[in-house]
């Protein structure tokens, strides 16, 4: 049976600050370090042979990426950086305290921007950083719903690791809480409406067993 484990990044730093964070470019905490080193023996302990590690462009999930191969003795595997893997954007919520946008919003309506499928937060203009280069500015979005998240990141799981897991390959995906939520959801045909209560912690690695047709055999969460 192959493999795919999904591991959300560690602790960032706006993660212990409680703001909305999106396409902001984060570092890892100290605790974060420690919760991806964890992840990285848990990993390590198992029968799993990656033969490519996936992970965003962002640093958080870079660093977790690196952190998790390193104590996992592959770090010479080659990683794949993509910002289809990127956390949902955030829009004008991005640097935001999530409690004081209750007080701006309402509690209802952040809810639903945090947790729902389509609601989508307010706009921003689209992010011009370099590692953005090269990519069709029609495709980069100034806000995106979980929805919007799932539909931009299912082209590249379809292209670079589905092939990969139907030829036998284990793969590690490491991204973050919306990607992750996604790709559950995608994964285990969950409802728009049961998507709402599924919470993905930092570093906690989902591992997933599949047949030759892609179909899940077993899921255990370490």
């Amino acid at each position: 049976m192959t493999k795919l484990i999904l591991v959300r990044h560690g602790e960032s730093q706006a993660n212990k600050d409680n703001v909305f964070t999106g396409w902001n470019d984060v570092p890892l905490t100290s605790l974060g370090r420690k919760q991806a080193q964890t992840a990285g023996k848990i990993i390590a302990a198992l029968d799993f042979k990656p033969t490519c590690v996936h992970t965003s462009v962002l640093s958080r999930a870079i660093v977790t990426a690196n952190i998790i191969a390193e104590m996992g003795n592959f770090l010479w595997t080659p990683m794949q950086k993509t910002w289809r893997l990127n956390e949902r954007h955030y829009g004008a919520l991005r640097g935001m305290n999530k409690d004081a946008s209750k007080n701006i919003y309402g509690e209802a309506q952040i809810k639903a921007w945090r947790r729902g499928f389509d609601a989508v937060p307010p706009l921003t203009e689209p992010n011009r950083s370099r590692r953005y280069q090269g990519i069709d500015p029609h495709l980069l979005p100034g806000a995106e719903s979980l929805h919007q998240t799932m539909d931009r990141l299912l082209p590249y799981f379809y292209d670079q690791v589905c092939p990969k897991l139907m030829n036998g390959e284990d793969q590690l995906i490491v991204a973050h809480g919306s990607t992750i939520r996604a790709l559950i959801k995608y994964l285990e045909r969950i409802s728009d409406e049961g998507i709402v209560s599924v919470e993905v912690p930092n570093a906690e690695p989902i591992v997933y067993e599949f047949d030759q047709k892609l179909k899940i055999i077993a899921k255990r969460v370490l």
